[in-house]
């Protein structure tokens, strides 16, 4: 396990405002306490109103506010973890698609309603951004010059009350890890509001193995 830098957390909560938005699409479903899904959805971040972005943003944010190296961790997926069918080609493939693909967000709630343990409703809010890393001088001062653009996910699980209403994150992720002011395909930021919960640990199975197929057990 590695060592998150506070800064690169600071360096991109600073680009999640309503002013310097980073985030061009959210998606989610809401499931029972069961794990079945009980709606999706899906849309354009900018068509949402002004108080549903910052209430969004808030959300996604929760993760990289969180403590680092305590709630918040590094994980690295080895070898074995990006075979074909792996949970981390799937996060690669939302990634790249900007989290249009709505066929393969059906899979990932399927299969994360299947091992994740909820005493209650929930949801699964995604988020897509991109960020232009600015390159910076000898002197740590921004320069104008982009130094390659971060094209990230952020993830977050919170229960729901009432009429499908979020209640803080339990858990959620950042991929890839952004590491060294970079983009770092091969680890993952790992969120869990209570570390030792059963929700972490099950988090942590979901995202670092393989997709079941239909029919497999738990």
């Amino acid at each position: 396990m590695g060592k998150i830098n506070r800064e690169d957390m600071l360096e991109l909560t600073r680009r999640m405002t309503l002013k310097r938005n980073c985030f061009d699409r959210i998606a989610g479903a809401y499931l029972d306490e069961e794990g079945f899904i009980d709606g999706t959805f899906n849309k354009h971040f900018q068509k949402l109103t002004p108080k549903d972005r910052q209430a969004n943003m808030g959300l996604a944010k929760a993760v990289l506010f969180s403590d680092t190296n305590v709630q918040l961790r590094e994980y690295e997926f080895g070898k074995e973890d990006r075979r074909p069918g792996s949970m981390w080609q799937m996060l690669m493939a939302l990634k790249e698609c900007g989290l249009k693909n709505d066929a393969m967000l059906d899979t990932f709630y399927e299969e994360f309603g299947r091992r994740y343990r909820a005493d209650n409703s929930y949801a699964i809010y995604f988020f897509h951004g991109s960020y232009d890393v600015p390159l910076k001088a000898s002197d740590k001062e921004s320069l104008w010059e982009s130094e390659e653009v971060y094209q990230f996910l952020v993830c977050v699980v919170c229960p729901v009350s009432g009429d499908y209403e979020p209640g803080k994150p339990e858990c959620g992720f950042l991929f890839p890890a952004f590491k060294d002011r970079s983009s770092d395909i091969s680890r993952i930021n790992i969120f869990a509001a209570d570390s030792q919960s059963c929700q972490a640990e099950d988090l942590r199975k979901i995202l670092l193995g393989q997709v079941k197929k239909q029919g497999q057990g738990t």
